[in-house]
């Protein structure tokens, strides 16, 4: 099985607009970032990716999961070096 048909069927979309965004990072990444982060990022860097369609702004799922993914980083065992 593969992982997309493991998600819900509202998370199988690909493109969510910033409150369905930030519910999609909190339930499938477990990162919790405000919608409001998101439209701040937007505007100062370093969110994920978006796209516009008129006034609209969509995120791709893959873009969601690529920036959510980054910003983990690696695990760390300890907090030296």
């Amino acid at each position: 099985m593969d992982a997309l048909s493991e998600l819900a069927p509202r998370y199988r979309k690909q493109r969510f607009n910033p409150p369905e965004a930030a519910e999609y990072l909190l339930e499938v990444h477990g990162v919790s970032v405000a919608h409001a982060t998101l439209n701040k990022l937007r505007s100062v860097g370093g969110g994920p990716q978006f796209q516009k369609f008129g006034r609209a702004v969509l995120y791709q799922r893959d873009a969601l999961d690529t920036w959510a993914i980054e910003r983990l980083g690696n695990p760390l065992c300890n907090t030296a070096g």
